[in-house]
């Protein structure tokens, strides 16, 4: 295994360890026994265990923004289905989701997650500015992911359902866009 292959092979193991175990607990010595390295590899690529979770936040990063896009296009700027995508990836990998937004977490990693996260807001202001439906595109993203990283993480962990028994996500994601958008 090269270089390169060990680090990634840390990180993709790291990935799917997270998503068995639902848990950023994951630990150097498992994320090694998985990748098939000795148990103090991990060290050689990545100085310390909130940098090799930032590789994996990274990843996860990777996956939602290419889910977003993905919504996107298949929908022609549409910010609900946009919505839904954001709602149903914190729903369907909802460790990964968490530890994306889990700055506190990964501070001082050296990964500057902040700066990988950046594009994809700046992403989201691009699609609200080209759809023309404001002279204030910075505000309703702002508004608007505020909203839906609300509605992904209550319904995430089932919160929303367990305290608003019935309620139609997608028309709450459609009520937030709408709302956000005024």
């Amino acid at each position: 295994m090269t270089v390169e292959d060990t680090g990634s092979a840390l990180v993709r193991a790291g990935v799917e360890l997270l998503e068995e175990t639902g848990s950023a607990d994951v630990g150097l010595r498992a994320i090694a026994r998985r990748a098939g390295v000795s148990h103090g590899a991990p060290r050689r690529w990545f100085p310390t265990h909130r940098s090799l979770l930032a590789g994996i936040a990274e990843v996860g990063l990777h996956d939602l923004a290419e889910a977003l896009k993905t919504a996107d296009l298949a929908s022609d700027h549409d910010l609900v289905e946009i919505g839904i995508a954001y709602v149903d990836f914190a729903r369907r990998r909802p460790a990964m989701f968490t530890l994306i937004f889990r700055h506190d977490l990964l501070e001082g990693s050296g990964a500057e997650l902040r700066n990988a996260s950046r594009p994809l807001y700046e992403w989201l202001v691009s699609v609200i500015q080209k759809s023309g439906r404001t002279t204030d595109p910075d505000r309703v993203a702002a508004s608007l992911w505020v909203a839906l990283h609300g509605i992904a993480v209550l319904s995430s962990t089932g919160a929303l359902e367990l305290t608003i028994p019935g309620i139609d996500v997608v028309d709450t994601i459609r009520h937030a866009v709408r709302i956000a958008s005024h």
